[in-house]
């Protein structure tokens, strides 16, 4: 299928988790019901971001939060990027994105790679490194429409890890994340588009909406690149649901108008993965 339909849902996060969960779960439906096939929540989409909220909002994997995931899936027949929820395992805590299939199995599940660990002077201060571990494995899956490749929110500024996955023939990345007012303006769709021209694939983030009375305030404007780099929609701050219809002929083309991926000087350079 050369065409489907992407969904981006721009869920208003509060600190009640089973309201996130419900209203998720509502916004999901309602985006099945304008067609689309492949549906994103976005990064901590059932829990306050802040490392003082990870380890009372974390959950094993399966549990409360990706059982409703996988239900609604299953309900619903899309494959649906569970955003992340702060993770639970072995007493480690991750910042993790469980993905389910029209079956309602969990085809991969995506650790965040690369922590936030920032200090902006004047600005803003933020560690995850204080309460949560790294992944330490690539996340792609397959659907009938294309193979995705998974990274969130600060995984998106490492261009090696969007192009090993490209290398592993993924079309489409999708990031779950949460930037901020500081990051968000500078970088975020300046960031997305980097990658989609770099690697000539389509690229979505999914963020959290705007509450600006949270102690960390999300950009919102979750996003859709095409490989062309053109912004193809783009939420505003606000709860909301973004749709594209993602053209994968529309793909090719472009990669048989300008054939960076055949002009690589492997003889050069080469973007190399340590693991499978």
């Amino acid at each position: 299928m050369a065409t489907f339909r992407l969904a981006l849902i721009q869920l208003q996060v509060s600190s009640i988790k089973s309201d996130n969960l419900t209203r998720a779960c509502g916004l999901i439906r309602k985006a099945a019901t304008q067609g689309a096939k492949i549906v994103s929540l976005p990064e901590c989409f059932n829990s306050p971001y802040g490392t003082n909220y990870f380890p009372e909002y974390a959950e094993k994997i399966p549990g409360e939060s990706t059982r409703k995931l996988s239900e609604v899936a299953k309900e619903l027949g899309v494959y649906l990027i569970g955003g992340s929820i702060p993770e639970e395992d072995s007493g480690k805590l991750y910042n993790t994105c469980a993905v389910f299939g029209p079956d309602g199995a969990l085809l991969v599940k995506h650790r965040k790679l690369h922590l936030f660990d920032i200090d902006v002077p004047g600005k803003i201060t933020f560690q995850e490194s204080k309460t949560l571990s790294p992944g330490d494995s690539f996340s792609t899956f397959e659907t009938p429409y294309c193979r995705v490749g998974l990274g969130i929110c600060y995984d998106i500024r490492f261009a090696e890890l969007a192009q090993i996955y490209a290398q592993r023939g993924c079309q489409l990345l999708v990031y779950p994340g949460a930037f901020n007012l500081t990051t968000g303006p500078a970088h975020w769709e300046l960031l997305q588009r980097a990658r989609a021209v770099d690697n000539q694939v389509y690229v979505a983030t999914a963020s959290p909406a705007r509450d600006d009375k949270a102690s960390y305030v999300a950009w919102g404007h979750s996003t859709v690149v095409s490989p062309w780099g053109e912004v193809l929609a783009k939420a505003g701050t606000e709860e909301t649901i973004v749709y594209s219809d993602i053209d994968l002929k529309k793909m090719a083309e472009i990669r048989q108008q300008i054939p960076i991926c055949s002009q690589k000087r492997s003889d050069l350079y080469a973007v190399e993965a340590k693991k499978p």
